[in-house]
């Protein structure tokens, strides 16, 4: 028979110990319930408690020691003290990046004199690496009074070193959290936060103001072209400007201000307690700054200039969109009356047309006014024209003159296309199928360069369409009722682009216009490229065949070109029967213009 020899007793029990400590920090380290700093705070209390030391603390280095999380029955270091590295005892872990453990400080001859062993009377010390990803971020440390008879057994070195792992793997996680956090809420170009950090500020700030009565004022800064910047130069070096104007901007704030990067080449800057003069004040200020030195870029210096629009919140204003409203309005007008300048609106609620913009898109009272357009020949009405309009509180209108333009410039006309087109295909389908048009009847819609880039507004419309033509009760060959309208105006200046995004709209059946034909100098490019169904004349030189003999001319070749080429020419702006009787002797097709009838709401809803 085979005897095993005997283990001791107490030997039994330290094992049996060891896995109790370790099954207690299993537990703590995966239970659900605890925020990280309670765990890092229950971790170290309970490891002090299970090694029997007087202090557990995790501190982190940087310029200096912090101690961040701390189990201190002594309460010699508060969480939150910051020492000079040198006047700690861990310094020497953090730099070599290994543990150290001290069963008698008296007799270690660099950390005999400290004060901590001098003055407190801390005899033990063991100091383990806190490793979080690929670097030792802060040092997990042991300490106590009584010395350690017959130095640390490896049950307790090796427990320590597992609370260090633990607090490593939760402190990394951590700082990936806030990483992905400082990322989600910073602009990675210009480190400034981003429009989802700045509108969740902007709702403290504004709940801030509300408590204590203070004031502020708004703005929004935008680089005046910068497209032309990027189209010439290109991104990277334009991503270079924005970089040096954030830092231009960043060092001409007041000491309460902060800024946020909005979009694109806009900011927007809170101004804390200040009035309106303040406001303009520092914006001068920040607009002279950008101004007043070239901006060094890898592709030589380049000068730049800024466009300020100034808003302040109204006493009952329950969010700052309207601050933001009227600071972008501003804005809009500084890039009308010239760039490189401020605007400001005081308190009263100054209506601008890119704040009744974008309330009409948001609550729905963009319409159309349709306007007729005749055969000249017989006046007969044969095709209208879908025109934008606001519908305003008092129950007037706005005219698309008095907002097309700021739409444009503040990038909203993607999204009045979207509605005109839904509305003016609706109403055809709606007057198809009640009998009150022909097949044959025509709808003239414009579209914007914008829309057409816009791939999903794009397919939406199309779906929109096949829709409306299911439901008007009529059946189509291959040319339907709707004519999209395009203008030279607008500069389309990739005319390979645009025949792309016109193609799925020209597939289905839609014909296109060209608008205010003679407004420009790329007219006859267009002819030559585009598939053009209608050619409308510019008003201008319809407002002056009779004054000017030239002009005639051109419209009477116009209208020569379009029976040559199989183009209907359209005559706009007609307002009376003289100009009108011109028009047919010139041989011009369609006429469109007051004379003929002035655009009228139709209300469908």
């Amino acid at each position: 028979m085979t005897f095993l020899p005997a283990v001791p007793l107490n030997a039994v029990n330290e094992s049996q110990q060891h896995a109790e400590r370790l099954k207690a920090l299993w537990k703590l380290v995966t239970q659900r319930d605890l925020c990280e700093e309670d765990r890092f705070r229950s971790i170290l209390r309970l490891a002090g408690q299970a090694l029997n030391m007087d202090l557990a603390a995790l501190g982190e280095f940087s310029s200096c020691y912090t101690v961040r999380y701390v189990h201190d029955s002594l309460n010699l270091l508060p969480e939150g003290t910051v020492l000079s590295i040198h006047d700690t005892l861990c310094q020497h872990v953090f730099d070599s990046r290994e543990p150290l453990f001290v069963s008698d400080l008296r007799q270690h001859p660099l950390f005999q004199t400290h004060q901590l062993v001098t003055q407190v009377g801390l005899n033990v010390y063991a100091g383990i690496p806190v490793w979080a990803g690929e670097d030792v971020q802060a040092v997990l440390a042991f300490m106590r009074r009584t010395p350690v008879e017959g130095g640390f057994d490896e049950a307790d070195i090796a427990y320590m070193e597992l609370v260090a792992g633990w607090l490593g793997y939760h402190l990394s996680q951590a700082q990936q959290r806030e990483l992905l956090e400082k990322y989600a809420m910073t602009d990675p170009l210009t480190s400034m936060l981003n429009r989802r950090a700045a509108e969740h500020r902007l709702n403290e700030e504004l709940a801030r103001a509300k408590r204590h009565g203070d004031g502020f004022a708004l703005a929004l800064l935008d680089l005046d072209y910068f497209k032309a910047v990027n189209d010439r130069y290109g991104h990277a070096v334009g991503d270079e400007v924005l970089q040096v104007v954030a830092a231009r901007i960043l060092a001409g704030l007041r000491e309460d201000d902060w800024v946020a990067r909005w979009g694109g080449e806009e900011f927007l800057v809170f101004l804390r307690n200040a009035d309106v003069r303040e406001a303009v004040f520092v914006m001068e200020r920040l607009v002279a700054a950008v101004k007043s030195m070239p901006i060094p870029t890898s592709a030589g210096e380049i000068r730049m200039t800024l466009s300020a629009g100034i808003g302040l919140p109204a006493k009952e204003d329950a969010s700052f969109l309207h601050a933001v409203e009227t600071a972008d309005s501003c804005l809009y007008q500084a890039k009308a009356n010239g760039r490189d300048r401020v605007e400001a609106c005081g308190g009263a609620r100054v209506l601008w047309p890119a704040q009744r913009i974008k309330q009409a898109l948001r609550e729905e009272q963009l319409c159309i006014a349709n306007q007729i357009i005749v055969d000249l020949e017989t006046g007969r009405a044969v095709a209208d024209e879908a025109l934008a309009r606001i519908r305003l509180p008092d129950g007037n209108y706005l005219a698309a003159s008095e907002f097309i333009e700021a739409a444009e410039g503040l990038g909203l006309m993607a999204q009045i296309d979207r509605a005109v087109s839904q509305q003016a295909m609706q109403r055809c389908a709606l007057r198809l199928s009640g009998g009150e048009t022909a097949q044959e009847f025509s709808h003239f819609i414009n579209l914007s360069p914008q829309f057409l880039a816009r791939r999903d507004l794009v397919e939406e419309m199309l779906a929109n369409a096949m829709s409306f033509c299911q439901t008007c009760g009529v059946t189509f060959g291959p040319v339907k009722p709707i004519v999209f309208e395009i203008t030279e105006r607008q500069y389309l200046r990739n005319l390979d682009t645009l025949e792309a995004d016109l193609k799925p709209l020209l597939d289905f059946g839609f014909r296109l216009a060209l608008d205010d034909f003679g407004s420009g100098y790329s007219s006859f490019l267009y002819l030559a490229r585009l598939p053009i169904s209608f050619l409308k004349i510019e008003g201008w030189l319809i407002r002056n065949i009779r004054k000017e003999r030239k002009v005639a001319a051109i419209v009477e070749s116009l209208a020569t070109f379009g029976r040559r080429e199989g183009i209907v020419t359209v005559a706009e702006h007609i307002e009376d029967a003289d100009t009108a009787r011109i028009l047919v002797e010139m041989g011009v097709n369609l006429g469109q213009g007051w004379h003929f009838g002035r655009p009228e709401i139709d209300e469908m809803r």
